[in-house]
């Protein structure tokens, strides 16, 4: 669910203090004596927001002071992402969820290495223009909706909410546009409503005056898992304590991260948004753990929809005990 342009900020956090905000209080390292095979990885990151973590403990230096160099490598989408995995050019890839089950359910040999980012209310919903009279998600019998993928999260999130409202999810008519494209989508009218995440959505609010027909964070997208790190299994196979220490690190990142204000302090850095937005977007929920239950809500969810023929057993797509 990508398709945003990505700049690395890593120096720019370094010049201007962001840096500092998730340095750790007590001085410590957060590797805990592990020692990895290799001391470099270079990781892909997209959504400025879902990654923001990763980020900052990557130029507040965490990462290095527990002995693993991470290279940020900017994505452009998650075909990109899982192109980078195959092609040797990313050690760990970031994606959605979803798109991470597709390619495992098509025979890509993956391995979840962590989770970035779970919804909360208002994290990713359903816009429509000003002024519209679609104002009941089944009041329109085929509606026009934009997603920014038409085989990923958005699609799935979009019929899971009609299912919810009791519509029928075939009626829909999607197309695809750009997260950045979607306001002007909206304001000509183009579509009928738009499936975006924040902070597109603050800044369509803001500039649009565009109205919420739907949040996504309902029904079986209740606090659903939306993207995370994987990695090749061979690549994990081969790596067992690296990947282990990238999870350590990452997880005590996340966890410093659930201080609200961390994140909103280091956005405006992060996506060049402003103050005033970055203070009022929605922000989900940064996992510390490596949950496969969770998981499996994702590729259940695909399944009962349509999205995968055959029910995923996310257990195999888990880090292997390192023993």
């Amino acid at each position: 669910m990508r398709g945003i342009a990505i700049t690395l900020v890593a120096s720019l956090c370094l010049a201007t203090g962001c840096a500092s905000l998730l340095a750790r209080r007590d001085g410590r390292d957060d590797g805990d004596g592990i020692v990895p095979e290799r001391t470099m990885l270079r990781v892909g990151v997209g959504s400025p927001i879902d990654t923001a973590p990763l980020r900052i403990a990557v130029a507040d230096g965490t990462f290095t002071r527990a002995g693993l160099h991470v290279e940020l490598v900017p994505e452009k989408s998650d075909a990109d992402a899982l192109s980078g995995l195959t092609n040797g050019s990313l050690d760990v890839a970031f994606a959605t969820d979803v798109t991470v089950c597709h390619a495992a359910a098509s025979g890509t040999a993956l391995r979840f290495q962590a989770e970035a980012y779970t919804s909360t209310p208002f994290t990713m919903a359903l816009l429509t223009p000003p002024g519209s009279h679609y104002t009941e998600l089944t009041a329109r019998k085929s509606p026009k909706i934009a997603v920014d993928d038409l085989n990923g999260l958005s699609v799935l999130a979009v019929r899971s909410m009609f299912t919810t409202a009791g519509g029928d999810p075939s009626d829909i008519r999607f197309v695809r546009y750009p997260f950045e494209q979607m306001q002007d989508a909206l304001r000509d009218r183009s579509v009928d409503a738009a499936l975006m995440i924040e902070w597109f959505i603050t800044q369509t609010q803001q500039a649009l005056g565009a109205q919420v027909l739907a949040d996504s964070a309902q029904g079986a997208m209740m606090s659903f898992p939306m993207t995370g790190y994987a990695s090749l299994g061979t690549f994990a196979e081969n790596n067992p304590r690296t990947m282990a220490l990238f999870r350590q690190v990452l997880t005590s990142a996340q966890r410093r991260a659930s201080d609200p204000s961390v994140i909103r302090q280091a956005l405006p850095e992060l996506s060049g948004i402003d103050d005033a937005t970055a203070d009022q977007v929605a922000l989900g929920e940064y996992p510390t753990s490596l949950s496969g239950t969770r998981l499996q809500r994702v590729a259940d969810l695909m399944h009962s929809s349509g999205m995968l023929a055959n029910r995923l057993d996310v257990g195999s797509l888990l880090p292997r005990a390192t023993g």
